[in-house]
């Protein structure tokens, strides 16, 4: 009786399809999703170029993403290394073929070249690690090559049992003889591996229950040789003689099959046999390892270690705790939080930024918790915000397990070299390194720099050479001949379409269309764009520029801002993709021309190049507390004439990686009056995310001052009403506080006041401020010590914050952005100031109707007033009334989308004081520590 013929079409058609409703399950938890595999070719070889289409086309019909990647015969073996490597680096990429043999004019060492790929992308299985595994029996945790796979696959499916059956392999390459050994090894056979020195290879070939060929010699086993009954299992794929065929040859295996299948019960035929089987299993590979990636990497599903802290009393300095611990690799924070390989870039051990692509990948995820800190109306004394803020997320991760993000702005240097030192947080509750956060971190604040004033070199520039030059050497030099003919530049033609001229070929023009594309007309008055320098520096706020011969006399007066204060910063922050950082940075309004046209950057020709100086300073960057949860450090505008929060793009981030349980803590500059209704009213508004908590952060010294308590001289001992207990001063204090509840509770989300505990605080003292902030109407108040105690003190704030987050959320704006701007102005000083009107001085009378003329008048508005009193004059503490708050002037920042009313006079670059914290900042030669920030 003939053998049964075990046909691998059959089987492999079987898998493919079983393949392929798995590749439709992956899709229906990740729309997004599909398998990715890459098959690296060297050379033009035609025998590869034909297995490479059969595995193109299996991947094609079970739905993986399959890519041949050919490297010319020029390519040497480091640019095939560094191609996988490539591969290797891509997240999208689950499977790499390495086709050989690799087909180069120079010498290669292909066992080089198949170890260089990932193990978990080793989908042909021969990488070292992989056949290692498989030798020690790893079978769940490793790839196992393909044709022994299969080989498994066809005798699965004879229903005949492999365990404790006599298998006989013959061959031993590491491509099949080897790992089929290893395979039916582990399936618990009794395995003999023959080769060309076996002395009695027809013996051996008599005993096989199970027998498998691949030793590459045609019909070299003949019938006769072959046990009754035997599973027989032919590899070979061999070219013989045979006139009958067309191309005078046919395709036989190793095995004599017309003799072989009189004497065995089951028999592979060749070809149809082991050959589709190969590609069938190199797909289940693939898809294998996709599913491992999908599994491995859940958004949501963190796999995060936390650092435990060493509390000291009393507690040290704040660098002194910064260094005592040492901070997780950010490589390992970021695999830890769900970050790909491929979407993170290092720089250096400690801090990392984070491709945008990330939100594309995760964007069918939904997001955790949002959470915004902000506080009282700040003081002298200081509340701590950056602090509770960090102690929030350390309780949140460290403590209470869950996913958790923090989200804040990057610090300026200025106030780092100034007077107010260092803004990692403080005490047991810090981002950390603190050197690197204060210092530098990424350079974002640096390339903020240089496109600023590359904006500023633009407009003085073009305003000489307007100056100096007639309208046929203008435009001569802005669209000169190069190669023999005239172009204008995609952005040139950008401003003729704005100015309705429909042409692209420079010499069409008219003279009067030369005359508007060529001269921008600013009129010097009305530039509202100033140079930045991350520096305090008092001698810059008002300078005369253009005072050099070359410039022919054109000079003015001008000053310089500190660069937080750039509204580069400000369209960094409120950006949601880099076409849209693109867009906002073309729409900013640098001057009015003399018809009292807005002129923007876009006119200017720069914006452009501002996109590539951004292009790097758009990916938030990823550092850690001292406890080991992540913290994403982006963008830092001024909180009085920007709106004072970290960029929309960490927080979207931050809300997808934790997941639909976890939360993202976020901080608003100043006190709620300023950063919390900015961050509202603007960030939110282009953001479209709806927050679920606020945290208000109120201390016993700063409530004390608001309720009269004496002014404090920096240097100089506290006045013993702020470090003994004195209720009546404190509860006259609370006051603000209490208008400050009010001003959440505006936009319908819940409260949690916390109460940042200093050591001279009495037990009565934090109880008051608690009792009067519920019957405020907040959700909850509580008492916190994680400046002292890290993320263990402000667990109970942790938990008010998760009740909080459940409550029902009934956000919604202050103001319809469509109102007059006179309108929206006046809800801001009366809703959330206490002011009785506003009055608009002639300036900004002058500005409304201009901006209302220009069509700006529809953004929202972004108070710029001092951030010391919830009124326009600064030491009016507590909640002053009876006032109406002067509007001097509005400005319009249109790429960052706000307007901007100046209530008051302010410094837009702070001045060094006396004695300014660079006396205590130096390095050590030695160990290359900094020295003195705090």
């Amino acid at each position: 009786m003939s053998a049964q013929i075990i046909s691998g079409k059959e089987v492999s058609a079987q898998v493919r399809a079983r393949l392929k409703k798995q590749v439709e399950q992956m899709k229906t938890k990740d729309p997004n999703f599909k398998p990715g595999l890459v098959v690296l070719q060297v050379g033009d070889r035609e025998d590869s170029n034909l297995y490479i289409s059969m595995k193109l086309k299996a991947a094609a019909e079970i739905g993986i993403n399959a890519n041949h990647v050919r490297l010319p015969k020029t390519a040497t073996e480091d640019e095939v290394l560094h191609s996988i490597t490539g591969v290797n680096e891509n997240s999208s990429i689950h499977g790499l073929i390495v086709q050989l043999p690799l087909d180069s004019i120079h010498p290669i060492d292909t066992e080089r070249v198949t170890n260089a790929v990932a193990p978990e992308k080793d989908v042909d299985g021969l990488t070292s690690i992989n056949a290692g595994k498989l030798s020690r029996g790893d079978l769940g945790d490793c790839f196992i090559p393909c044709t022994p796979n299969g080989c498994m696959e066809l005798i699965k499916q004879t229903g005949v049992s492999v365990a404790g059956k006599k298998a006989v392999v013959i061959g031993r390459s590491k491509i099949v003889g080897a790992p089929m050994h290893d395979l039916l090894l582990w399936s618990h056979a009794t395995v003999t591996t023959c080769h060309s020195k076996t002395t009695d290879l027809q013996g051996e070939v008599g005993r096989a229950d199970i027998l498998v060929v691949g030793i590459g010699k045609a019909e070299m086993v003949k019938g006769e040789w072959i046990k009754k009954g035997a599973v027989v299992i032919d590899c070979g794929i061999n070219h013989i003689a045979d006139e009958t065929k067309a191309s005078g040859k046919r395709v036989v295996g190793d095995v004599h099959y017309a003799s072989a299948k009189e004497q065995a019960g089951f028999i592979t035929p060749v070809p149809g046999g082991v050959g589709p089987m190969t590609v069938a299993m190199l797909m289940g590979n693939t898809v294998q390892s996709a599913q491992r990636f999908l599994d491995s990497h859940q958004p949501g599903k963190w796999n995060i270690s936390y650092t435990q802290l060493n509390l000291l009393k009393p507690v040290p300095s704040d660098i002194a705790i910064s260094r005592s611990c040492v901070p997780k690799p950010i490589s390992r924070l970021a695999w830890e939080v769900g970050l790909l390989c491929d979407e993170v870039e290092l720089y250096g051990k400690a801090k990392a930024k984070v491709q945008l692509d990330t939100i594309k990948r995760l964007r069918a995820q939904p997001d955790g918790k949002y959470v915004v800190v902000t506080g009282i109306t700040p003081t002298p004394l200081g509340e701590g915000k950056s602090t509770t803020t960090i102690g929030l997320v350390q309780a949140l991760g460290a403590h209470m397990k869950l996913n958790v993000f923090a989200c804040v702005r990057q610090p300026s240097q200025g106030p780092t070299f100034g007077i107010k030192g260092g803004a990692a947080g403080g005490g047991y509750s810090q981002v950390i390194p603190m050197e690197e956060f204060n210092l530098h971190l990424t350079g974002d604040i640096h390339a903020i720099t240089a496109a600023n004033n590359l904006v500023a070199a633009a407009i003085d520039a073009r305003m000489f050479h307007e100056a100096t030059q007639t309208d046929k050497a203008l435009y001569n030099r802005l669209v000169p001949v190069s190669g023999g003919e005239r172009k204008f530049s995609p952005i040139q033609i950008n401003r003729l379409k704005r100015l309705g001229i429909e042409k692209t070929d420079p010499n069409a023009l008219t003279e009067e269309e030369i005359n508007r594309f060529a001269r921008l007309d600013m009129d010097p008055a009305t530039i509202t764009w100033q140079r930045v320098l991350d520096t305090n520096d008092r001698f810059l706020r008002k300078i005369t520029v253009g005072q050099a011969p070359t410039e022919k006399g054109h000079t003015r007066e001008a000053q310089f801002d500190i660069t937080v204060a750039s509204e580069i910063m400000a369209v960094l922050a409120l950006t949601s993709s880099l076409e849209d950082m693109r867009l906002r940075l073309a729409k900013m309004v640098v001057a009015t021309n003399r018809s009292g046209v807005p002129v923007t950057t876009e006119d200017l020709g720069v914006s452009g190049a501002l996109t590539v100086l951004m292009r790097d300073a758009i990916k938030p960057n990823l550092m850690q507390t001292l406890e080991g949860t992540p913290v994403f450090v982006h963008a830092g505008p001024f909180a009085n004439i920007a709106h004072g929060n970290s960029s929309i793009l960490a927080d979207k981030i931050a809300l997808k990686l934790v997941g639909p349980e976890g939360y993202v803590v976020t901080e608003a500059g100043f006190g709620a009056d300023i950063g919390m209704e900015k961050f509202f009213n603007i960030k939110c508004r282009y953001s479209g995310l709806r927050p679920h908590v606020v945290v208000l952060v109120a201390t016993v010294r700063a409530l004390k001052m608001h309720g009269g308590g004496p002014t404090v001289t920096a240097g100089m001992p506290l006045p013993k009403e702020y470090i003994e207990e004195n209720l009546e001063l404190l509860e006259k204090g609370c006051s603000n506080m209490r208008k400050q509840v009010e001003n959440a509770q505006a936009f319908g989300v819940p409260v949690v006041v916390a109460v940042n505990a200093f050591k001279t605080d009495t037990y009565k003292e934090l109880e008051l401020i608690c009792s009067l902030a519920k019957a405020a109407g907040a959700f909850d108040a509580v008492s916190c010590s994680h400046w002292a105690e890290g993320g263990a003190g402000a667990v109970d704030l942790g938990r008010a914050v998760q009740r909080a987050s459940e409550e029902p959320n009934h956000f919604r704006f202050l103001y319809d952005v469509e109102l007059p701007i006179a309108d929206k102005i006046r809800i801001i000083a009366q809703k959330i100031y206490g002011a009785d009107d506003i009055e608009l001085l002639p300036d900004a009378q002058h500005k409304v109707a201009l901006y209302t003329k220009q069509g700006f008048g529809n953004l929202p508005i972004c108070m710029a007033k001092t951030h010391l009193s919830l009124s326009h004059e600064a030491d009016r503490k507590g909640v002053p009334t009876g006032f109406i708050l002067p509007i001097r002037d509005i400005r319009a920042s249109v790429g960052a989308g706000f307007l901007y009313p100046l209530v008051g006079t302010m410094p837009t670059i702070p001045g060094l004081p006396t004695r300014p914290c660079f006396y205590d900042i130096d390095l050590d030669p030695e160990t290359e520590q900094v020295n003195g920030l705090f």
